[in-house]
């Protein structure tokens, strides 16, 4: 495996940090969720996941290292940064994985830039409001800084070039999600990229959503595992210690990415 490389682009007017590990033809984008970082979403999985090709992996807008902008944080402006970050870096095509809210701009790449998308995998993705579990969107009108988890706090302080931003951070992708609406059901359905939709038993997301998903994506898989949000892939707030889903999970996305 390669050494990992790391750079920003300023891509729509944003200074976007980016990561690049592993070998291969068609790279795996990974996306990750709310208030996170590539290493809280993806530090488990993504040793696994970088054995097996190429991946590069992005922190979006007010995330990590990336930069921000006085604009609100939405989900299409999202997938618009990472596809200018793909024609930045001279890739036309690749697969993205996404988890969470991150799973939610997968979605968006798939609807606003066909012709980049080799395959999708949304993680734990949302596209209307009644996806998510009872009690979700009344949590989010209260919700504050000091009822963000703190592995998630912490990595933002330990890396962001303005730790003071946090709370910035924090009130976006809340008011992201209390602003949400619903999207289209012909917006899934115009999807045609082949899809591994992945949730677990136990989610935020429910699992009837993510089977209605399955049934308007044209070309889609559907994948359920054990476990609360994230566990599946490691994430820091959720993993367990010790557990091999993340190493299981890599191993059924790298079968996906090679049929």
């Amino acid at each position: 495996m390669t050494e990992k490389i790391s750079d920003y682009a300023v891509v729509n007017g944003l200074n976007m940090y980016y990561e690049i590990h592993g070998d291969g033809d068609i790279p795996l984008v990974l996306i990750h969720g709310g208030g996170s970082t590539i290493g809280t979403t993806f530090g488990n999985i993504l040793p696994f996941l970088a054995a097996d090709g190429k991946i590069i992996a992005v922190e979006l807008q007010a995330h990590g290292r990336s930069g921000d902008r006085p604009e609100q944080e939405t989900f299409a402006q999202d997938a618009d940064d990472v596809a200018a970050l793909l024609t930045h870096l001279n890739i036309a095509k690749a697969s993205f994985l996404g988890f969470s809210n991150g799973g939610s701009t997968a979605l968006q790449i798939a609807i606003r830039h066909v012709e980049i998308v080799h395959k999708l995998i949304p993680v734990s993705a949302v596209f209307k409001r009644d996806g998510l579990i009872p009690g979700f969107f009344e949590f989010m009108q209260t919700a504050s800084l000091e009822n963000m988890p703190q592995p998630l706090q912490d990595a933002y302080l330990e890396v962001a070039p303005n730790p003071e931003n946090l709370q910035i951070m924090h009130d976006k992708d809340r008011d992201r999600m209390i602003n949400f609406t619903d999207w289209r059901d012909s917006d899934i359905q115009s999807i045609t990229a082949p899809t591994l939709l992945i949730v677990a038993d136990k989610d935020v997301i429910t699992l009837e959503h993510t089977i209605e998903m399955s049934r308007l994506i044209p070309n889609s898989e559907l994948m359920v595992l054990p476990g609360v949000h994230g566990a599946m892939l490691g994430e820091i707030c959720t993993a367990v210690p010790g557990s091999r889903m993340p190493e299981f999970v890599a191993g059924m996305i790298g079968e996906f990415l090679k049929k």
